[in-house]
């Protein structure tokens, strides 16, 4: 599982339910939400 910084909890979390995507600039990131209190998690991983 990838790992994304949840803005409301201020920590580093486990992103659940986590989807990848590829942004307009073609760049690839997950979609998801924080374990603990629900809110939406995104981490960009690059053009791999």
């Amino acid at each position: 599982m990838a790992k994304g910084r949840c803005m409301k909890c201020q920590k580093q979390v486990e992103i659940k339910n986590g989807k990848e995507i590829k942004m307009k600039n073609g760049m690839k990131a997950i979609k998801g939400e924080c374990p603990k209190c629900g809110t939406k998690v995104f981490r960009i991983l690059g053009k791999a």
